[in-house]
């Protein structure tokens, strides 16, 4: 039996989908972040010794990344769904985006996010300036053109197709959901970006997206 253990508003809501996609029966081991840092319990080094979510459980196989996790089941699993067929240009774009979402999607996401809470962090008085001096510069100068550069770039290539790898929605969809939903909550997806927002609503409307928000419950990166 297929078991997630599933971190509460983490990229392992992804892998919930893709089994709901997949029509796979599965389990979920939950579990909730630290109330005051955010991070992972302690249990997860029980499962995997990074402590990190997601992770598959597979009888006695194990796969920790989100990326790594959508290959194993399409492999395992799969029966040839969700992937396009070898050899062919939408193969060759369903792996550039598998690994775009997390190689150069998520670096500079993060990085907001980061700099967001040096920002509002407790700090003495006269260091804030300081910190927040660096920290909007850092975002001025290097964080924000690259997200801004980076979601141009993805709006232009749905522009050529409806879906990442071509006309068939993939596993390269699932995989790419975290990066714009995280955008569209605190990365600046807007009107600029009519193909991406278009995308987020067809995800969002089908019925084993619906069906994983059930059972993997709250995700915050929706507000």
């Amino acid at each position: 039996m297929i078991t997630v253990h599933h971190l509460e508003n983490s990229r392992s809501q992804r892998i919930l989908w893709l089994l709901e996609e997949l029509g796979l029966k599965y389990k979920v081991k939950r579990y909730e972040r630290d109330k005051k840092t955010s991070l992972a319990p302690p249990e997860l080094k029980a499962v995997h010794p990074l402590g990190k979510s997601p992770v598959l459980t597979d009888g006695r196989v194990t796969v920790a990344e989100s990326g790594a996790i959508i290959e194993y089941v399409l492999e395992a699993h799969g029966d040839g769904r969700l992937r396009p067929k070898p050899g062919t240009e939408a193969a060759r774009r369903f792996t550039y985006w598998l690994h775009f979402a997390e190689g150069s999607a998520m670096p500079p996401l993060l990085m907001a996010l980061v700099f967001g809470r040096v920002r509002s962090a407790p700090m003495p008085f006269f260091v804030k300036p300081i910190a927040r001096g660096i920290a909007d510069r850092v975002m001025s100068s290097f964080v924000v053109p690259n997200i801004e550069s980076q979601l141009a770039f993805m709006d232009a290539e749905l522009a050529k197709s409806p879906w990442f790898a071509g006309d068939e929605f993939s596993a390269a969809d699932i995989q790419m959901s975290f990066p714009l939903e995280a955008a569209a909550t605190r990365g600046g997806l807007d009107q600029r970006y009519p193909k991406l927002a278009d995308f987020l609503q067809r995800i969002h409307a089908r019925p084993a997206y619906a069906r994983a928000l059930e059972t993997g419950g709250p995700y915050t990166l929706l507000r």
